[in-house]
């Protein structure tokens, strides 16, 4: 994990330029050689990807200059960075391609149109602020979401280290097949991705702020230029159209309408999960504080602008994250860089884009992904919290084996399981007299007095129906096994925030039980928990039931030392009352 940067401090009054604003100038250097380099690695890789999503290569590049810009703007993340993405340009690939052929003029049209619709939804997403639902990703279930990220990635590219064609469905297949045909290998594009992988891991190594993967891509394109590696049998990018692209309006397909709706939510799934979960996990390792929401205003801008230049979906991307976080990019500086270096590559440097090996870009993005791979994170989890190892664990495998949309889904599934766990699985203590006024928390036995005829039960989770059987149930053996003479139970909600109706529920019922057994049931609450909603409960109480709630331990005690339980004819059931401060 890379050492946490202080966190800067915010402007909230400002509903745009978040991720730029406060301005380091001591920052500005860095953060436009990350620029620099994101553009020089993310280029030929958002090339790559419309192979996948089957739009013609000049797309990929627009979807890294209007939509960073806009994300720039409106968006709160200083490290997200906003472009294509391999997971949304599969989705677009196994959707559309059933009411239009890839890469026909119609095709392209109905991918803008799906980032405009995308662009809609994320609004309606902000008016609802759901990006709450980031919440429930806990840091756990984010190491296993990238490291799953991150094997994808990385053996998706293993067959084009060696100039073969990628083949397969899913991680593990793809490196079957590659292993399967490695004797059909192209040993010039073989020996060529080693010495791309021995520059960047070199320069990692020895040289630790020299831009490795920036080096190879120029070096590569001009010895492809020197010693023309087309001829050689080593595949380069091709031709890429230059100039800006043009600014319209979406056309609206009513017969593909349906097909657009459904690809824009399954894409707007992808989008929303996986961008809060990597502006997270780089906020995360840099003690920095996200907004959720304004990303969602950011994302649906970087989408809308997509659409109107005529390219396909953008997301929050991990692999370009970790490029320009591993260049040192720490602020939406370095996106600007990134989008004005894209700007002149369209208007002047497509030509010499074109000669660049393709094998160049996948060494490239076969690191990205290996880097993806938190091994620290899993073995920190392995030593310090195995359980949620296997949260981790299973959110990877889940991306692996399935894909990255039903990774999310289990990321967040996995995270509320732990949460639910965590509360279900809570502390419980009596409490017994210490060296002065001091109080010993001890495991709940019976039999454990704080005074003469009391004992007090701490419950230190929240009360909620999940929970409330092991709480009626260790209190009832307290009473049950307790020797002669026991008179209260004082329960000490100071720890407990919230009673749900469930739980209001089961404390009228615990009344009732323990006046059976001739013992009393007090409360220990403060004004600022659960005081209200115990005395809430008072409408439900059965006539006649006397019931008392405490501001501290201390307090109880000394109330209920002399003072007899309530008789078990009193009543059949009840509550707390407020009567004592």
């Amino acid at each position: 994990m890379k050492p946490a940067a202080p966190a800067p401090h915010r402007l909230p009054h400002l509903p745009f330029l978040q991720g730029l604003l406060p301005f380091d100038p001591a920052q500005l250097p860095h953060d436009i050689i990350a620029g620099i380099t994101l553009a020089a690695l993310g280029i030929p890789e958002v090339m790559g990807y419309t192979k996948i999503a089957g739009t013609p290569t000049v797309t990929g590049l627009y979807t890294i200059l209007l939509p960073l810009v806009a994300f720039t703007l409106f968006g709160a993340s200083r490290q997200l960075v906003v472009a294509a993405d391999s997971a949304t340009a599969a989705i677009l690939a196994g959707t559309l391609t059933a009411v239009a052929a890839a890469g026909s003029k119609d095709y392209v049209a109905l991918t803008s149109s799906v980032a405009l619709t995308v662009a809609v939804m994320l609004l309606i997403a902000r008016v609802f602020r759901l990006g709450f639902l980031a919440d429930f990703l806990s840091r756990s279930a984010l190491i296993g979401f990238l490291t799953g990220v991150g094997i994808q990635v990385a053996a998706g590219e293993l067959a084009g280290l060696i100039g073969l064609a990628r083949q397969g469905h899913g991680p593990l297949m793809q490196v079957a097949s590659a292993l399967q045909r490695v004797a059909e290998a192209n040993y010039p594009t073989t020996m060529l991705s080693i010495g791309v992988l021995v520059v960047i891991v070199g320069c990692k190594r020895f040289v630790p702020r020299a831009p490795g993967a920036l080096i190879a891509v120029i070096g590569s394109i001009v010895a492809s230029g020197v010693f023309n590696f087309a001829g050689h049998g080593i595949a380069v990018t091709g031709e890429v159209p230059g100039g800006l692209p043009s600014l319209f309006l979406p056309p609206l397909h009513m017969g593909a309408i349906n097909q657009v709706l459904v690809t824009a939510a399954s894409c707007f799934i992808v989008i929303i999960a996986q961008s809060a979960a990597t502006a997270r996990a780089y906020a995360n390792r840099y003690n920095e504080r996200g907004d959720d929401n304004a990303d969602i205003i950011g994302l649906a801008a970087a989408n809308a602008a997509a659409a109107f230049t005529g390219t396909f979906v953008v997301n929050g991307s991990p692999t370009k994250t970790e490029m320009l976080d591993d260049a040192g990019g720490r602020t939406q500086v370095a996106h600007l860089t990134t989008a004005a270096i894209v700007l002149l590559v369209l208007l002047f440097l497509t030509k010499p884009l074109s000669l660049l090996p393709a094998a160049v870009l996948s060494a490239i993005v076969f690191m990205i992904g290996v880097k993806l791979i938190d091994v620290k994170g899993m073995a920190e989890l392995y030593r310090m919290q195995k359980d949620e190892l296997v949260v981790a664990l299973l959110t990877a495998g889940v991306v692996v084996f399935v894909d990255v949309m039903h990774g999310i889904l289990a990321a967040v599934v996995l995270s509320l399981i732990a949460h639910a766990r965590h509360s279900y699985r809570l502390r419980t203590r009596v409490l017994t007299p210490g060296p002065g006024d001091s109080w010993i928390a001890r495991h709940v036995e019976p039999n454990l007095l704080a005074a003469p005829g009391i004992v007090v039960y701490r419950f230190e989770a929240d009360l909620f129906y999940a929970n409330t059987g092991r709480f009626t149930e260790e209190v009832l053996k307290l009473v049950t096994e307790a020797s002669p003479g026991l008179r209260w139970v004082v329960i000490d909600a100071s720890e407990i925030n919230n009673i749900d109706y469930t739980a209001g529920k089961t404390l009228i019922q615990l009344g009732g039980e323990l006046d059976k057994h001739g013992v009393g049931i007090a409360a220990v609450a403060l004004p600022t928990g659960v005081r209200h909603e115990i005395e809430r409960y008072k409408a439900l109480r059965m006539t006649g039931v006397h019931r008392e709630v405490f501001a501290t331990v201390e307090a109880a005690i000394e109330a209920l030392r002399e003072l007899p339980p309530p008789t078990s004819s009193s009543s059949q059931g009840g509550s707390f009352e407020s009567n004592k401060e």
